[in-house]
């Protein structure tokens, strides 16, 4: 092998050094975690991620035999962010994704998602598809009378115009949730594959039924760590047992080719409750899968 031993990886994601803002793909961390509903520390997640994603810079991907790492790739550092403040906070975070040309973003909590939607939104003039891999709807109308709680992001989604409810896929659904709230979900055109379904049908299955959904569009790709099962992902706010197997979302989303992604997170990685890094390392492989999916589709054009 050929330069250094993992543990001497430069502690940025993938070991890039590169910071430019007009690179291809800009990777950001953006710790924020005021709105969270159970366990806090959120805000450690991108730090967390960016160690964990030493463990992926050995070699190709074996699927698309291409090094995430080295395509026009920079690690930008984290976003500024308005103390205590989620609407700032939210307004700064859209004002500083704009004019990225293809974000990756590490959170930080999901109410994230929102600003960085607006923010794709307003540059490409349309609204967008979403995938969304969560344990939870996120479609709640406010959390606990928080309005931008993270339970919040999609509900604002749809509101706002952001999102196109029937080129919505939502993966890996478990969580109690008030019958309003899924029937609201449901009304809006949004497709729901539960956890159990996932389990039933199969990677293949379900890889078929997400790109059926979202066809054409532009889409953006939102994964809640808590997607994953708690033996999986332990470290996160909001667990809820039943989920993904580390192995069945790398088996999805490497079949997710030809979905015309244009911006992703990767969220609610706590690593105060994770156990030796698993959860840190599986939401550094999901941004790296993305990467390679997203790289791959770019080395075709």
């Amino acid at each position: 092998m050929a330069g250094p031993p993992t543990f001497a990886v430069p502690p940025s994601f993938l070991g890039v050094t590169r910071r430019n803002r007009d690179a291809a793909f800009a990777v950001a961390g953006i710790p924020l975690d005021v709105g969270t509903t159970n366990r806090a520390g959120a805000r450690e997640g991108p730090a967390a991620i960016r160690r964990a994603s030493r463990m992926l810079v050995d070699g190709a991907h074996p699927h698309s035999w291409l090094e995430p790492a080295t395509l026009d790739l920079a690690d930008i550092g984290d976003f500024h962010l308005a103390l205590g403040d989620i609407p700032g906070s939210l307004a700064g975070i859209e004002d500083q994704a704009a004019g990225l040309r293809h974000l990756v973003a590490l959170g930080g909590e999901h109410g994230i998602t929102l600003p960085l939607l607006r923010a794709l939104a307003r540059r490409l003039g349309e609204a967008l598809a979403l995938v969304q891999f969560d344990a939870h709807v996120d479609t709640w109308p406010d959390n606990f009378g928080q309005r931008f709680g993270h339970g919040s992001v999609f509900f604002h989604a749809i509101e706002e115009g952001l999102v196109v409810p029937a080129r919505m896929a939502q993966v890996g659904i478990r969580s109690p949730v008030q019958r309003e709230v899924w029937d609201w979900t449901i009304e809006q055109g949004v497709t729901v594959l539960s956890a159990a379904e996932v389990h039933e049908m199969g990677p293949g299955s379900v890889a078929a039924r997400i790109r059926a959904v979202i066809g054409d569009a532009p889409a953006y790709l939102s994964f809640d760590i808590d997607a994953l099962d708690p033996a999986c992902a332990p470290g996160t706010g909001t667990p809820e047992i039943g989920g993904l197997a580390s192995w069945q979302v790398q088996a999805i989303l490497r079949r997710l080719g030809g979905i015309c992604f244009v911006g992703a997170d990767v969220v609610e990685v706590a690593p105060a409750y994770d156990t030796a890094e698993i959860t840190a390392l599986a939401a550094a492989t999901v941004a790296w899968e993305y990467l390679a999916l997203v790289g791959s589709a770019a080395r075709v054009e």
